[in-house]
């Protein structure tokens, strides 16, 4: 039996290490990572719950008091939080560590960080892989943390089966400004610190937004919340069970669609190193008239 074999033998079996080591080989495609993907059983049936949000609305927070409450239920609860790598140093604080440190002894949660490198959307370039990974083992829930960019963050609709999004009464006066992007992913709203003021308010033009879309099959609540102290964590949970019985995700396959042109894009571009690109453009700037389109014409 090869040591890939092996790895998935024990990650079958609900081991962590190797589950952590199996997302370490596919996230760096390093030896066996196409035996693992190709190989894996996927538990479809295990929900991915995607938490979203601006900066700053306490997503982190709000987990934090999910897994207790899941926890103390008995259930298992594997955690993916995104962190935004920098273009320059390519280096990137892998926040868990300091977010959901109570949660590390706990044998019922895995928390994984995961770098988004250089990927859009709020999500990290081998998210897919690595849930599907993550699918492979023992949860009862799979949570992923997106980064916190804004708008841009729609990736995860079609990541998760159902997505929550996380706001604070502070965005009451800006709901017209931000009723395009993140505000239609939503199949659950949560309005965090709604102690503060203002939270009433916005609530209502939140539910005022809600109702005015087109009627689906699923009512999409609001919640208000104050993850602090563990309020509205019981009815977000029974939420997102609800949630989970009424279908699939119908936008998934946008994003798998995506995913594999990603992928046959990098099979192509295996021999391309973007280090010896760096290399090779820091020579042609040297030149004066150094364009950039030329230059990428003359590679091909």
């Amino acid at each position: 039996m090869s040591t890939t074999q092996l790895l998935i033998k024990q990650l079958q079996k609900g081991d962590q290490k190797a589950l952590a080591r199996c997302i370490t080989v596919v996230e760096n495609e390093l030896d066996g990572y196409e035996e693992i993907l190709t190989t894996l059983k996927f538990n479809q049936a295990i929900p991915v719950v995607g938490v979203t949000g601006p900066p700053g609305a306490g997503k982190s927070t709000l987990i934090n008091a999910l897994i207790k409450k899941l926890t103390d239920e008995n259930k298992s609860v594997g955690v993916i939080a995104i962190d935004p790598t920098s273009p320059f140093n390519f280096g990137s604080l892998l926040g868990d560590r300091l977010r959901m440190a109570e949660h590390f002894n706990n044998e019922k949660v895995f928390i994984r960080s995961l770098a988004t490198r250089g990927s859009l959307g709020g999500l990290s370039a081998k998210i897919i892989e690595i849930v599907d990974v993550m699918r492979a083992s023992s949860f009862d829930y799979i949570i992923v943390e997106t980064v916190g960019v804004g708008q841009s963050e729609v990736e995860v609709v079609g990541l998760a089966d159902t997505t929550v999004l996380v706001l604070v009464p502070e965005s009451g006066d800006d709901v017209q400004a931000i009723k395009s992007g993140i505000m239609e992913i939503a199949d659950i709203f949560v309005v965090n610190k709604s102690d503060r003021d203002g939270a009433n308010t916005f609530i209502k033009n939140i539910i005022q937004l809600v109702h005015s879309k087109y009627a689906t099959a699923w009512n999409i609540p609001v919640i208000k919340s104050i993850a602090t102290k563990g309020e509205g964590v019981e009815e977000l949970i029974e939420a997102i069970n609800k949630h989970k019985t009424i279908g699939v995700n119908t936008k998934r396959s946008y994003l798998l669609a995506e995913k594999a042109y990603r992928l046959l894009q990098n099979n192509k571009m295996k021999g391309i190193s973007k280090s010896d690109l760096k290399g090779q453009i820091e020579e042609a700037l040297k030149t004066k008239d150094f364009n950039l389109y030329t230059f990428v014409k003359s590679l091909k």
